[in-house]
């Protein structure tokens, strides 16, 4: 069974710094029934603050723009929103100092960005994989200075989709080497993207930081926390990325050295029985087995598997003999669901479980800046 969901008395607020992107929108469509979270704040650039989101925003979903989000007024990226913590989904160029100045001024955020997913005081963090990190937030905010404040990030949208798979592996076997050639779906960078003349009909060997990425970030997302810092896992990681031209999803190639030898049907069984604890499966986005393995020969496909889990699944298939490693399969993962949007969600609800966000009350109500919610 799982363990009860926690009991809100009111919504936490939420904003959304980087709304009118396409991760941004996503988060702006997860948000619109949650039932913890309310959106009440969308904040951009300069050009777009001060409009309608409805105004501001080109959509790109099939689903329209929520009703509860079209009327907001877009926000500049001051640390002044009446909201309860942000989800930054700001492109690279501006997230590391706008990340710490709403940090600075108490708002707990939860980051789509880069920029201090290495920090050595920041959580990068996946749910299913290493929850325990969160214990590095008081560190955190005592060598900056932060009060309520603190900053955790979510992977890169190719690393998420690869940790979620390895995750049961490494518990099962231990893990030595991998490696990984990704074929990374258009929405990956971003809008307008790459261009149509560039994508059509091809596949562009070379996605800029992209493979640095996913070198490092499993180091610290299959690593420790030892109390005082983040201690990598030590693997061998070589990874290959590609832009192909699928408009969502990430498909990865992964071939993987184990510490402990294991049959073919015993590593289908670890992924297929790796279950969340009942706390994560008590989050409004989590799912209790969240990686799906199929056994077709053609399987996973983009076009047919990529909203397994509503996205939040890692799809697994053709897990076979690898003649240079141990084992060798394919994973496919949806870039901008579990790879950014919803990979941020989840962090959230994490977040509130735990008691980490707090409801800020207004300077103007004469009481403190953060009441703890009762639940």
């Amino acid at each position: 069974m799982s363990a009860p969901a926690p009991h809100f008395e009111k919504k936490l607020r939420a904003g959304v710094l980087g709304a009118t992107g396409l991760v941004g929108q996503r988060l702006v469509s997860l948000l619109a029934h949650h039932p913890w979270f309310e959106l009440t704040e969308v904040a951009a650039s300069e050009r777009s603050s001060g409009k309608t989101y409805a105004d501001a925003v080109r959509w790109h979903l099939d689903a329209p723009i929520p009703a509860a989000a079209r009327d907001l007024i877009v926000r500049s990226l001051a640390p002044t929103l009446e909201c309860d913590f942000v989800f930054s989904a700001l492109d690279s160029s501006v997230a590391g100092g706008a990340e710490e100045d709403f940090a600075s001024a108490g708002y707990p955020v939860v980051s789509n960005s880069k920029n201090h997913r290495m920090d050595p005081d920041v959580p990068l963090l996946i749910p299913e994989v290493n929850a325990a990190h969160l214990e590095a937030i008081p560190l955190q905010q005592k060598n900056r200075g932060y009060d309520t404040g603190f900053i955790v990030t979510n992977p890169n949208c190719s690393t998420a989709g690869l940790v979620l798979v390895l995750k049961p592996l490494a518990e099962a076997f231990g893990l030595e080497k991998i490696f990984v050639v990704t074929l990374q779906a258009m929405s990956g960078a971003g809008y307008p993207g790459v261009a149509s003349l560039d994508i059509q009909g091809n596949v562009v060997p070379f996605i800029s930081g992209e493979e640095e990425k996913m070198e490092s970030e499993p180091q610290k997302l299959l690593g420790k926390w030892n109390g005082e810092r983040f201690v990598d896992a030590g693997l061998g990681i070589s990874a290959h990325c590609n832009r192909v031209p699928v408009l969502d999803g990430h498909l990865e190639c992964v071939s993987l050295s184990l510490k402990k030898i294991a049959s073919l049907e015993e590593v289908r069984e670890a992924l297929r029985e790796f279950e969340v604890s009942s706390e994560l499966a008590a989050l409004p986005s989590a799912l209790r087995n969240p990686i799906v393995v199929l056994e077709q020969q053609d399987r996973p496909q983009p076009r047919r598997d990529l909203n397994a889990g509503a996205g939040m699944a890692a799809v697994v298939g053709r897990v076979r003999e690898c003649s240079l490693l141990d084992v060798k399969l394919t994973l496919l993962s949806h870039n901008l669901v579990r790879g950014a949007a919803g990979a941020a969600l989840l962090n959230a609800e994490l977040l509130a479980a735990r008691g980490f966000l707090t409801r800020r009350v207004s300077a103007d109500d004469g009481q403190s800046l953060a009441e703890p919610i009762s639940r």
